[in-house]
C-alpha cells in the first residue's frame, strides 16, 4: 500500500478494517500502488540523490556549522506563544 498523503487510508474502526481486509483477500478490491507519472518519477530520482550530492560539496566546517545550528534550534529554549 502506498505511503504519504496520496495513500488510500484504511479504516480505524475494527469492523470496517476487517471488511476491507476481507475485500482485499477475496479480490473484490485491489491493494496496488498507483502508477507514477513521469513528473513524479523525475522528482523522486532528484530527491534520492540530492542529499548525498549536497553533503559531498560541503566542507567539514560547513557540515559542523549546520549541525550546530540544528542542535541549537532543536534543544534551545522553547518560546511560549
Amino acid at each position: 500500500m502506498p505511503d504519504g498523503p496520496a495513500a488510500k487510508k484504511r479504516p480505524r474502526d475494527p469492523s470496517q478494517l476487517a471488511k476491507a481486509v476481507l475485500d482485499i483477500a477475496t479480490g473484490q478490491v485491489t491493494d496496488e500502488e498507483p502508477e507514477l507519472t513521469d513528473a513524479q518519477k523525475f522528482a523522486r530520482t532528484g530527491g534520492l540523490k540530492g542529499g548525498k550530492a549536497r553533503a559531498a560539496k560541503l566542507t567539514p566546517e560547513q557540515r559542523s556549522e549546520i549541525a550546530r545550528k540544528a542542535a541549537r534550534t532543536r534543544w534551545g529554549s522553547k518560546q511560549k506563544s
